[in-house]
């Protein structure tokens, strides 16, 4: 039987084109959705692209930020059941924004599709379509207070380790509240589920400021933000607008790699999310021990060489590595190997550590 025949209720051309969607507008969450199984993968896949559209909206750094704020307010209306505000009208108000059909990116192809992102989400089951929105909707109006509060500075400018957290809860911590909400719709004891709760917020921040850290150049100069706190930039006597500036550049990667080492904090509550989550409804721990896995790497390789976040090289671990984290994951390795395989990959490459291993 195929893997998508026990798509949820409704399944047709609308769940198949977000399932493709997916896979254009984020490759990491596109694994996380493949590994997936019914009904979860779709619940997942579609709940991912309803936040998708927003962060779109809010990294635009083309879109003056008024009109930012006016557009994530809209789309937080339309999102809300007790409004009146329908998606055709935040499409009719963003269509000004919108690249040429013809020179539209991925991510603005889901934007301009919103009716029918929504219209997908809407003919969820009712829990579900519960268990998305409170948090979705979180994730719309903390981007929208981010985008009023430095509306001056035509981008965010993150002044303090405080804000730093704060801007990652909205950004990713709600998206662990999202996740949890989905997989304790059933019977969880009360014990499990508090302790998912406890870290739902921490794995999605640890996510996010690892993307933070090794994203530094690319926020700056394709989105005009910058989220190395002012506070931490100044210590190296460094404005945030110079971040990037050639005699800047040991200063932030010294800034990168407090940032890297701020989220290895948050390393041990993720791994304790993972132990916890529960393996129902099509939740597999692969899904999520990916993206954990793969953050470990990304952290090591930061921890390492921060000076390759502020150069054009950029940093990221290598294909071979993803292959064979992927690879174990979605072998038979479980739930008891992974404070194990934490370890091994925040020492060395897992695909290297491995070969020597064998």
């Amino acid at each position: 039987m195929s893997r998508h025949a026990d798509r949820p209720p409704g399944a047709d051309a609308d769940i198949e084109w977000c399932h493709e969607a997916v896979q254009g507008v984020s490759r990491t969450f596109a694994l996380t959705v493949d590994v997936l199984e019914e009904p979860m993968s779709s619940y997942i896949c579609v709940g991912y692209l309803v936040c998708r559209i927003a962060d779109t909206v809010e990294d635009a750094d083309d879109i003056p930020p008024e009109a930012q704020a006016r557009l994530l307010r809209l789309y937080d209306a339309a999102l809300d059941p007790e409004d009146e505000t329908t998606i055709e009208t935040f499409v009719e108000n963003v269509d000004p924004y919108l690249p040429p059909e013809d020179d539209r990116s991925e991510d603005w192809d889901v934007v301009a599709n919103a009716p029918r992102v929504v219209r997908t989400f809407e003919g969820l089951p009712h829990d579900v379509r519960e268990a998305v929105t409170p948090p979705a909707r979180e994730l719309v109006q903390g981007m929208a207070m981010f985008v009023e509060r430095y509306a001056e500075k035509g981008g965010l400018r993150i002044q303090s380790r405080e804000e730093l957290e704060e801007y990652c809860y909205y950004a990713a911590g709600t998206v662990g509240n999202l996740i949890t909400n989905l997989v304790t719709r059933g019977d969880v004891a009360s014990e499990r589920r508090a302790k998912l709760y406890e870290t739902a917020e921490e794995f999605g921040l640890l996510l996010q400021l690892v993307n933070i850290a090794k994203d530094v150049r690319d926020d700056y100069e394709e989105e005009n933000n910058v989220y190395l706190p002012a506070e931490w930039l100044a210590e190296e006597g460094i404005a945030q607008d110079a971040v990037l500036a050639p005699e800047n550049a040991p200063g932030t990667a010294a800034v990168v790699e407090r940032t890297a080492d701020h989220a290895t904090g948050f390393l041990d509550d993720a791994q304790t999310y993972l132990e916890t989550v529960p393996l129902t409804d099509g939740n597999t721990l692969a899904a999520w021990a990916i993206p954990f896995l793969l953050a470990v790497g990304t952290l090591r390789e930061l921890l390492a060489r921060p000076e390759d976040a502020v150069s054009s090289q950029g940093v990221k671990i290598s294909r071979q590595e993803v292959f064979a984290v992927v690879g174990a994951m979605t072998g038979s390795t479980g739930r008891e190997s992974l404070a194990e395989l934490k370890e091994l990959i925040y020492r060395q490459p897992y695909h290297l550590a491995r070969t020597s291993a064998d």
